[in-house]
């Protein structure tokens, strides 16, 4: 079996690798800046806390995929993403759907990230008031993001529209902000035994 060390060593060259290769001739250099900026500011903190507060593999590798997703998201900008065109011919949208996707796993990853810190650092244990705890730390993430996106449409103007990704649906921001609450729901739906199993390893 893959030790935890080496599992980590992996993960961190596969992530610096995918933002080498979303970094050559995006389609927008500065929103390529904003989408990677969370890439950016969590490497460091993951990889400085890997010892004193190490997370959970299930919590590294969504991370992972979550970063995954805002370095495509960067490379194309969210309305031009290849798998969302591929999408609006599958299922005849009038929209690339793809930040969609982007804000569904903005829930689904976050909701493990806030469960694994309330579980650890707080009294709360697996339950109702996690539960509720864990989707209300989400949706209001996703409404700081979408702060952050409004402030972004202040500073830069038109230079933000790709960062906005709104594709002239005036109802994006709700839309964005009800996927992460989805997301954060599905995820404690299906992922929070298997947490448990993780923390309960980690804790020994």
């Amino acid at each position: 079996m893959i030790s935890r060390s080496a599992a980590l060593t992996a993960l961190l060259m596969a992530t610096l690798a995918a933002l080498l290769v979303s970094g050559i001739t995006p389609y927008d250099r500065l929103t390529w800046w904003m989408e990677i900026m969370p890439v950016l500011t969590a490497l460091p903190l993951l990889f400085f806390s890997r010892r004193k507060f190490p997370l959970t593999p299930l919590l590294y590798g969504l991370l992972f995929f979550h970063g995954l997703v805002l370095m495509l998201g960067g490379h194309y900008t969210y309305a031009r993403v290849p798998l969302g065109f591929w999408m609006q011919d599958w299922f005849d949208f009038t929209r690339n759907h793809y930040d969609r996707i982007g804000h569904l796993t903005q829930g689904f990853v976050p909701a493990i990230l806030a469960r694994e810190i309330l579980i650890r650092l707080s009294p709360l244990k697996p339950g109702g008031w996690l539960f509720f705890l864990v989707s209300s730390v989400v949706l209001a993430v996703s409404a700081c993001y979408e702060f952050v996106e409004w402030w972004a449409s202040l500073l830069y103007g038109a230079d933000a529209n790709e960062f906005l990704a709104t594709q002239g649906d005036i109802w994006d921001t709700q839309w964005d902000m009800l996927l992460a609450l989805i997301g954060s729901l599905i995820s404690q739906l299906l992922l929070s035994g298997w947490h448990d199993r993780q923390l309960n390893q980690l804790q020994r």
